[in-house]
């Protein structure tokens, strides 16, 4: 694979909010790559922060985010070909008369092995997914990328879009 760095490293925010309470909701991020010049994203890092669900009574609440180089149907996982990262919080609290016990469940935000990066993105957008289950009100949450553009050759540039695109 043949790619050259073409800016310094680059941190993206965005925010993933429901449309309303417990409604799967997705957002597309355009990254105003140039695909005429074979342009990519090479991501070194990510981060998921999902907002606390809410604390019902014997209730079970969560909200659950991803992040995906296409677009999907419903919040993924790490183990989704398109999914880049995935993040969880939840409250079991079916079966107790207070709000339960809180738990958050989210990838890494980097392998701990040492790699060169943990993604490329091709295409010119990204997307997130939220989606919360058991709570009173809409949800939100925060998402945060690291990584810097870069040039692929030709035939790098072909398959990585096709392989992204197939991934979907």
């Amino acid at each position: 694979m043949s790619f050259k760095k073409t800016s310094s490293v680059i941190t993206i925010s965005v925010d993933a909010v429901e449309a309303g309470p417990n409604t799967f909701t997705q957002t597309e991020h355009d990254l105003q790559l140039s695909p005429l010049d074979n342009e990519v994203f090479v991501l070194l890092a990510l981060d998921a922060a999902p907002a606390p669900p809410d604390a019902v009574a014997g209730v079970n609440t969560s909200i659950s985010m991803s992040i995906s180089t296409t677009s999907r149907t419903a919040v993924g996982n790490i183990g989704d070909n398109n999914v880049l990262g995935a993040s969880e919080s939840a409250i079991r609290a079916a079966g107790f008369v207070d709000g339960g016990v809180g738990f958050q469940q989210l990838a890494t935000e980097a392998p701990t092995g040492m790699v060169d990066y943990i993604g490329i993105i091709a295409t010119n957008n990204f997307f997130t997914q939220i989606e919360g289950a058991g709570n009173l009100v809409g949800k939100s949450g925060g998402v945060r990328l690291w990584g810097y553009r870069a040039r692929a050759d030709a035939a790098t540039y072909a398959a990585l879009v096709q392989s992204e695109v197939l991934s979907s």
